[in-house]
């Protein structure tokens, strides 16, 4: 099996799994960025978001939820961060969809984006005009 994510949904691969529906699987990150990262994967192998079919995305998001959930609950966290990546230019490293669920405390080290500033109010414009051309 190729993919690392594809084994550990199949129980071919070991992880430390902390929920699984018929839909869904999550487990312990083994590069944590903060205690008690977590990631949700589509039994389905799916290489991005965009390969997941529309009616796939409610039952994933639901069982992401539920984690999220359990997370923030088990560890009493201050906040949570759920990020997801598409493509190489956006870091993603494992090409089966996931969702990283990363219970956040105040004080903690990760900084999410690194830099903000206020956009051009003409591009936003612009591209949000470019946004809703598409159909």
């Amino acid at each position: 099996m190729d993919c690392i994510f594809c084994a550990i949904e199949a129980e071919q691969a070991p992880c430390h799994q902390v929920y699984a529906d018929d839909h869904a699987v999550a487990f312990m990150d083994i590069n944590p960025s903060v205690p008690g990262h977590v990631l949700v994967i589509p039994r389905r192998h799916s290489p991005d978001l965009f390969a997941l079919r529309e009616e796939e995305l409610g039952t994933f998001m639901t069982a992401v939820h539920r984690v999220a959930r359990k997370v923030r609950t088990a560890l009493d966290a201050d906040g949570l961060n759920l990020f997801q990546s598409n493509g190489t230019a956006a870091w993603q490293s494992v090409f089966h969809l996931h969702v990283h669920v990363l219970p956040r405390r105040h004080g903690d080290m990760i900084r999410i984006p690194p830099h903000i500033e206020p956009g051009d109010p003409e591009e936003l414009a612009q591209l949000a005009a470019s946004i809703r051309a598409v159909t």
